[in-house]
């Protein structure tokens, strides 16, 4: 992740939302899942208004903004309302507008080329990572997000939850290997025919959603 600036001084709530909104709404997608990330959103952005005039610049504006996402998204994530009814629902939700959409281009004309059978292969893999990561534990979700996703640091993933860099590595740690071996478990990868990787999905991958 970008280093940004770390004076308040000239922070103005406008330009911040205007950097930040989409790159947060991203993030609690994947947190908490396309159902409930717009109005998380917009109470992460009302907590940032409020607290705007009170930033003194100490860490980046982006650890700042992610440590009151993650903290709202573990709040909800641990709600019984959200525990009833909304984690049932994480893995069978369809991708949504702010998913990275993955695209097959002539390398000559830049022009999308998408078969049929790779633009189904490559929705079904995107599903079934994301229903993965997903039902990682909580701590282990996070970190995965920050640092696969989001790009961020392990010093910066570490400001962003309040630990030790210590513990965010050991923690990303042993998320990636968690992460690694549900993956193997679910999914067949192999390279396709233009090399790149895909997968069969195992029957107990969409079995599980």
């Amino acid at each position: 992740m970008e280093s940004d600036n770390k004076t308040g001084d000239a922070l103005d709530f406008h330009r911040v939302y205007k950097t930040f909104h989409p790159k947060i709404f991203r993030y609690l997608a994947h947190m908490v899942g396309w159902r409930d990330a717009e109005d998380l959103t917009q109470e992460v952005f009302v907590k940032v208004n409020q607290s705007l005039n009170s930033f003194k610049g100490e860490s980046q504006v982006s650890t700042w903004i992610y440590r009151i996402a993650t903290n709202s998204a573990l709040d909800k994530l641990r709600s019984p309302s959200f525990r009833q009814t909304g984690q049932k629902s994480l893995s069978t939700e369809s991708i949504g507008e702010g998913e990275i959409e993955i695209t097959d281009k002539n390398a000559w004309t830049g022009e999308n080329t998408p078969s049929i059978e790779s633009s189904v292969v490559r929705k079904e893999m995107n599903q079934c990572i994301r229903g993965i990561v997903e039902k990682l534990p909580e701590n282990y979700r996070t970190v995965v997000v920050l640092s696969e996703l989001e790009g961020f640091r392990d010093d910066e993933i570490a400001e962003i939850l309040g630990v030790s860099i210590h513990t965010a590595k050991i923690r990303l740690h042993r998320a990636r290997t968690r992460l690694k071996k549900d993956l193997e478990a679910h999914c067949n990868f192999y390279r396709d025919e233009r090399n790149e990787f895909a997968c069969d999905l195992k029957g107990s991958c969409e079995s599980k959603k």
